[in-house]
């Protein structure tokens, strides 16, 4: 198992986890400072949730899953789980790259925890994509 991969993986799962977090439980003036008017923009537009949930708690759960998946994958490789990791990380990307447009084309506002959790993510899609393993039999 290519252990450096999917211990990178987590790192990014934890960051897009605790931004997600961040905007979930942190107000937006501690979080964002009181003159961003960027990122309220983004968190009080009619984007901010998804079936009635917020898009922020939709990212804990998602990167918490995905987060413990890759953990225990580290722990005890697998390709059943290999796979989970795989399709995770290609579907929130199609959803970071959708909230990005929002972001920019849309609500064209900025917000800093979006981003984070957006680019974390998009980082992973490049490392399941481009990180060859070697040494996998899984």
């Amino acid at each position: 198992m290519n252990r450096p991969k999917y211990t990178t993986l987590l790192l990014f799962f934890t960051i897009a986890f605790i931004a997600s977090f961040i905007l979930a439980f942190v107000s937006l003036e501690k979080a964002c400072g009181i003159s961003s008017a960027t990122c309220n923009a983004v968190q009080t537009s009619g984007y901010e949730s998804t079936a009635g949930i917020k898009n922020s708690a939709l990212g804990i759960i998602a990167f918490s899953i995905l987060g413990l998946i890759t953990l225990f994958h580290i722990k005890k490789p697998t390709k059943r789980k290999k796979q989970i990791i795989f399709v995770g990380t290609v579907i929130s990307s199609a959803i970071a790259i959708y909230f990005l447009y929002l972001q920019f084309f849309v609500i064209k506002a900025i917000c800093k925890y979006c981003m984070i959790a957006d680019a974390s993510i998009l980082l992973n899609l490049g490392i399941v994509l481009f990180w060859k393993e070697i040494y996998s039999k899984n």
